[in-house]
């Protein structure tokens, strides 16, 4: 992914499925019948894509020399 038009349509892409997650995540705690592994997963996917997204962020940042 080298252009930035690309690198910000994923960028707003993975966002939205880190919302996503943090939506499911508050219902199931909310719910109190939830798979404490399944949770995990969750929690554990959207840390990667919080990661991620800095990424490509930092990609779009120009590089300043020292």
């Amino acid at each position: 992914m080298k252009n930035e038009e690309e690198i910000r349509r994923r960028i707003v892409e993975l966002d939205v499925e880190h919302r996503d997650l943090d939506a499911v995540i508050e219902m199931l705690t909310r719910d109190g019948h939830h798979d404490q592994l399944q949770l995990r997963r969750l929690k554990k996917r959207k840390l990667q894509l919080k990661d991620y997204i800095t990424l490509l962020k930092m990609q779009l940042v120009p590089d300043v020399p020292a």
